[in-house]
């Protein structure tokens, strides 16, 4: 040990003691490093065109080369071969083919990130988070998510067999009839005097949907309108400039994103123009684990501004953009080239965007008591002084409501017991949560502002 450190010590000062190369040396030495490299490259393909056991193409070889340098970077990072690169465009565009689901990789399996409403991966209640371990019996580990894609996708009524691996169950299957994705990406409803919209991912018209919603909304519910519930929940994301401009909707300065490179320089930063489409009433903004990508955005961008309050459960966390690179005749590569930051400075790759008030799905029973507990129904209550009925006319009802009320507990007693009778509705615990908050915000501001 003592020899190795005292060899290393004097060749730590005879470094020291030499000059330092030029850059010109330098340079040249990092180009012949490159050179070599890319023959230590070509070599390989050479010897694994001619000696692996089955013959491959030469295409083949090169796409899968230049995939597994681009996936080696980070799980978004891939190359699209024409048809790929088509595909890409066309979802973008709001219609593919498939089973409607947003993926990604992780640890060799197809993890999804969020499956798309109304699409059959939806309806087959996949969930975010659940692992596709294989495709129709066939083992994903060992391909790359292109080709985990590709598989997945087919022919518009043939059905695909997933095997899903979801936390706290034992793998099971699910059948899948994969079918025409068109996505709506923006949904609208009223609910009492607060408007909902719901935004399922971001395409080339998502601005121009949220812009109309809202409008409609208004006319609905006129001045009445308490305010808005947006609906991020398992949203994937999609293109930036959509979450910018669905951000812009309801911000009227300030920055929205900014985007950081490799490059100092090439920092983006994207602001607020003036305007306020729903003129300052109270937003509620519904995320969860399945929110990602441009849903943060937006999300991140309107509660840094106290412009809305998020419920719900953590994002996703994917804070990194995507950068398409035509490839002229050979498709073109997905490179992750920057993160992006919410208007405080926050990165939120790999950590998501907490909620202001965390609410779990929650399963809602309600509890209506057989005995009902009342001032009025005490023995000689003193009435409000606003009564000027008599008080043969007060015993007579007493008199009724006591033999109606004896009949009705009956009948609830009898519905209690035959739960044939009892119909179970589904209830949405964060949205009505959601509601609940929108109208208290909506009283505190009438109470304010007098």
């Amino acid at each position: 040990m003592i020899i190795k450190f005292f060899i290393a010590a004097v060749f730590s000062a005879t470094l020291i003691m030499m000059p330092a190369p030029s850059l010109a040396a330098q340079k040249n030495s990092s180009k012949t490093d490159i050179y070599q490299l890319l023959n230590l490259f070509g070599d390989v393909f050479e010897r694994t065109r001619q000696d692996y056991v089955e013959e491959i193409g030469e295409e083949k070889l090169i796409e899968a080369a230049l995939n597994g340098m681009l996936t080696s970077l980070d799980p978004h990072s891939s190359y699209l071969n024409k048809k790929d690169f088509d595909d890409m465009q066309v979802q973008t565009s709001g219609q593919f083919g498939g089973l409607g689901i947003e993926v990604t990789m992780e640890s060799g399996y197809v993890k999804v990130i969020s499956p798309i409403d109304d699409t059959p991966a939806y309806r087959a209640g996949i969930k975010p988070g659940d692992y596709i371990t294989h495709l129709d019996s066939e083992p994903v580990l060992g391909l790359t998510l292109s080709q985990a894609v590709d598989k997945m996708r087919g022919t518009v009524g043939k059905k695909i067999e997933i095997t899903i691996r979801r936390k706290g169950k034992k793998p099971f299957d699910v059948t899948i009839t994969r079918a025409i994705i068109k996505i709506r990406s923006v949904r609208s409803n009223t609910e009492k005097n607060v408007g909902y919209i719901r935004i399922t991912s971001f395409n080339e018209n998502t601005d121009v949907s949220v812009k109309k919603a809202v409008s409609l909304i208004k006319e609905e519910i006129g001045d009445d309108l308490a305010g808005f519930v947006l609906d991020l929940r398992n949203n994937p994301g999609g293109l930036l400039d959509q979450a910018i401009a669905v951000s812009d909707l309801f911000l009227e300065q300030g920055e929205i994103v900014s985007t950081r490179s490799r490059k100092a320089n090439d920092t983006q930063r994207y602001n607020a123009h003036n305007g306020d489409v729903i003129n300052g009433l109270p937003i509620v903004v519904l995320i969860n684990d399945g929110s990602a990508s441009a849903s943060e955005i937006v999300a991140g961008a309107l509660q840094d501004h106290g412009r809305a309050v998020l419920i719900g459960t953590k994002t996703f966390g994917k804070g990194s953009v995507q950068t398409i690179m035509p490839l002229p005749g050979h498709g073109a590569m997905r490179l992750t080239t920057a993160r992006y930051y919410t208007p405080s400075g926050r990165s939120i790759q790999a950590k998501g965007i907490e909620p202001d008030i965390e609410v779990k799905p929650a399963h809602v029973e309600y509890y209506d008591s057989l005995y009902k507990r009342s001032e009025a129904n005490l023995r000689n209550a003193l009435d409000n002084g606003e009564s000027n009925k008599k008080d043969s006319d007060k015993k007579s009802k007493k008199k009724k409501k006591a033999k109606k009320s004896k009949k009705s507990k009956k009948d609830s007693s009898d519905a209690l017991l035959d739960e044939s009778n009892v119909e179970e509705k589904p209830e949405d615990y964060q949205l009505l949560r959601a509601y609940d908050l929108i109208r208290g915000l909506s009283l505190y501001r009438k109470a304010v502002n007098g």
